[in-house]
């Protein structure tokens, strides 16, 4: 399989419900409005997708669904993490049979392992596909950080790990993976309101959640700041950040959700517990976000 970059704008597909099940014509509707809007890659199944309260099965068959609906026509990064490093390799292996272009992992979360316990993790899931491997840290749901040093170790064993979505808050990790590894590791944001400021100290991109609704205009401000254009970049972010900051008022990806039913993307905002549906007050400066990109 020929390596793509996964640089730019990535979108962390929410997964569609309907009668508690999988949408899965909504699904190919939302991948659909994603390609034509200009985006540079999908990732199913990762936190966005509400992977926690998938089945297996239901999870495989969102992937095999998101590669068909993109037709090639962009890279498909399957979320295949787990806190069981035995489920972790698992998922890997049957997303790699599937045919998605490289993995996203998260951090074992829950069992906090030490940084030992995370590079064996790692490794371990390394050596279960030479595909790309984008590494997840996120202190935030995962209870640990993934430590440079790790990192450092898994880049210099494994030519197929040189990715990492950075979503701990903090833009000096940005420059500590920069200073550490230089052009051998690409960061993306895994935080849409810290996209810029991440790419204007050495991110290549985002895996973004508001890119489900807001394809172009996110897209648009990633390529103007890998064009170095930061003004122009720094305007789309202003016009963005209260939507940004709208969808996480509620936890992800409840909002994003009813963004794209608004919009007529996908046809229900369903989504699985111990989720709930929006808090009725968040609902106003969602609405006014939305209205304010649309003008």
């Amino acid at each position: 399989m020929k390596l793509r970059p996964l640089t730019g704008t990535i979108t962390a597909l929410v997964t569609p419900f309907k009668n508690h099940e999988v949408a899965y014509r909504d699904l190919a509707k939302l991948v659909e409005h994603q390609v034509k809007g200009g985006i540079d890659g999908l990732v199913p199944v990762g936190t966005t997708g509400e992977s926690p309260t998938l089945s297996h099965e239901e999870h495989m068959d969102v992937i095999r669904a998101v590669i068909a609906a993109a037709r090639g026509r962009v890279p498909v990064i399957a979320g295949t993490g787990s806190n069981s490093t035995h489920e972790a390799v698992e998922l890997t292996e049957h997303a790699h049979a599937a045919g998605a272009d490289g993995m996203l992992v998260v951090a074992p979360y829950y069992n906090k392992p030490n940084q030992e316990g995370l590079y064996r993790h790692f490794a371990a899931v390394a050596e279960a596909t030479d595909r790309p491997i984008i590494l997840y840290s996120i202190p935030g749901r995962c209870g640990i950080e993934i430590g440079v040093p790790v990192v450092e170790r898994l880049r210099a064993k494994y030519a197929h790990v040189r990715w990492i979505k950075e979503a701990g808050g903090n833009v000096d990790r940005v420059d500590q993976l920069k200073t550490a590894m230089g052009a051998d590791i690409t960061v993306l944001s895994g935080d849409d309101a810290l996209t810029l400021p991440f790419m204007a100290v050495g991110a290549e991109g985002v895996i973004s959640v508001a890119s489900n609704f807001a394809v172009r205009e996110v897209s648009q401000m990633v390529r103007h700041a890998l064009a170095n254009d930061f003004a122009k970049a720094a305007k789309l972010h202003r016009q963005l950040h209260p939507f940004f900051k709208a969808l996480f008022l509620d936890p992800n990806p409840v909002a994003i959700k009813v963004a794209l039913v608004r919009a007529g993307i996908i046809s229900s905002a369903a989504v699985r517990a111990p989720l709930s549906e929006l808090t009725p007050a968040f609902l106003p400066p969602l609405v006014k976000s939305l209205a304010a990109l649309r003008k």
